[in-house]
């Protein structure tokens, strides 16, 4: 019985910990000429693990399936290399915008960011805090009140219960680190890595729910190794 309970736990780790990805999307151009660069290859380490994709004719490049966290970003062209720091978001994608590719150089180029757009259920913005966000957040030591603004469909009432989009109270769940939960306890909001809301169109991983659900993932070691390559 022991040992089925562990296989169970191991499985439902993999599961979670599947999901909490994201994409890097860009289009590489030549710095000066605004000409697209061809069939160059762009690429995130992790733990000794890439993640990588090529441009197309149009330098246009997508990186799927990577471990959400701040990540060196690799380029190279013809014997030339760029970096840049990205920073993945969960089930959504970082935008590079128009990176300006620089020939013998090891500087990063102009670039354009945009704001997160979830992948599933088209294009609708899905609410969500990083963790510099909630570090300078005035609601930071309370995660009800930290979700509740984060959203107007998200009401909290005089007893501190939450309801989302006319719900009934506390038809919700919170997934912390993959785990689901009818309550939220103290979680140190230094340990928070991301903070996202979910208000409608729930994925099936948390449909046990009509209301909606606020999904936490902390800090872990690769992605604070992670953040200080990037600052390095």
């Amino acid at each position: 019985m022991k040992k089925l309970l562990i296989l169970f736990l191991l499985i439902s780790t993999s599961v979670f910990s599947q999901s909490t990805s994201g994409d890097i999307i860009g289009t590489v151009v030549d710095f000066g000429s605004n000409q697209t660069l061809i069939n160059a290859r762009c690429w995130v380490e992790d733990n000794g693990r890439k993640y990588g994709s090529v441009t197309d004719i149009d330098g246009r490049f997508r990186i799927s399936g990577v471990p959400s966290g701040k990540y060196v970003l690799t380029i190279v062209e013809r014997g030339d290399t760029n970096q840049t720091n990205v920073d993945v978001p969960i089930e959504s994608y970082y935008n590079l915008g128009t990176f300006e590719f620089q020939r013998k150089t090891q500087t990063m180029g102009t670039i354009t960011v945009v704001a997160p757009i979830r992948l599933i259920n088209g294009d609708l913005p899905l609410p969500q805090l990083n963790a510099r966000e909630i570090k300078f957040n005035p609601n930071k030591f309370d995660i009800k009140t930290m979700a509740s603004g984060m959203s107007s469909e998200i009401h909290r009432d005089d007893e501190g219960e939450l309801s989302f989009r006319g719900s009934r109270k506390g038809d919700m769940i919170y997934v912390i680190d993959g785990i689901k939960s009818p309550e939220v306890y103290n979680v140190p909001s230094c340990s928070i890595s991301k903070m996202m809301v979910y208000t409608g169109g729930l994925p099936a991983k948390y449909g046990d729910t009509l209301g909606g659900a606020i999904v936490v993932e902390t800090k872990g070691y690769f992605e604070l190794y992670r953040e200080w390559l990037a600052n390095q």
